[in-house]
């Protein structure tokens, strides 16, 4: 090959390489703005309650919005704002304001599965995206509809 040849080669291996590490950085900068991964947190049953606690560690000051369902239904809509000092005191959050707490109200006998998720908005609140806090909530319900304990996984 002779040298013009070798240098056009180089500039267009170069524009390549370029170029692929912005698409790459463009993708990446995306899918953590459209999903983003950085909200903890924890929930369980007690009490005839879903309790739990929610932190956006990208903004550990934020107050988080969470929403439970219970077999798949939406129940209930709450903020995380409710004195929780144990999350701070783990790291998770730089103030005690974090827990959530909602009623479960009287149910079918028998197991349901409860699930606590955080809510992200974007775009002045057009773009909304839910985030699974922790695992899902197992437990089971007596004939009264009152929670009796957790389920437990094998």
């Amino acid at each position: 090959m002779s040298q013009p040849t070798l240098k056009l080669v180089h500039v267009l291996l170069g524009k390549s390489i370029v170029e692929s590490l912005l698409v790459a950085g463009l993708a990446i900068g995306f899918f953590f703005t459209a999903f983003p991964p950085y909200f903890r947190g924890w929930g369980e049953v007690a009490d005839q309650r879903v309790s739990g606690w929610a932190v956006n560690s990208a903004l550990p000051e934020e107050r988080v919005v969470v929403q439970l369902f219970v077999d798949g239904v939406l129940v209930e809509n709450g903020v995380a704002n409710e004195l929780r000092p144990d999350v701070r005191y783990a790291g998770w959050a730089n103030d005690d304001y974090h827990g959530y707490s909602f009623a479960l109200t009287a149910m079918a006998p028998g197991q349901h599965e409860a699930r606590v998720y955080a809510l992200h908005k974007q775009g002045d609140g057009v773009n909304q995206t839910l985030q699974l806090l922790g695992d899902p909530i197992r437990f089971r319900t007596d004939e009264a509809g009152r929670s009796t304990g957790l389920v437990r996984s094998k």
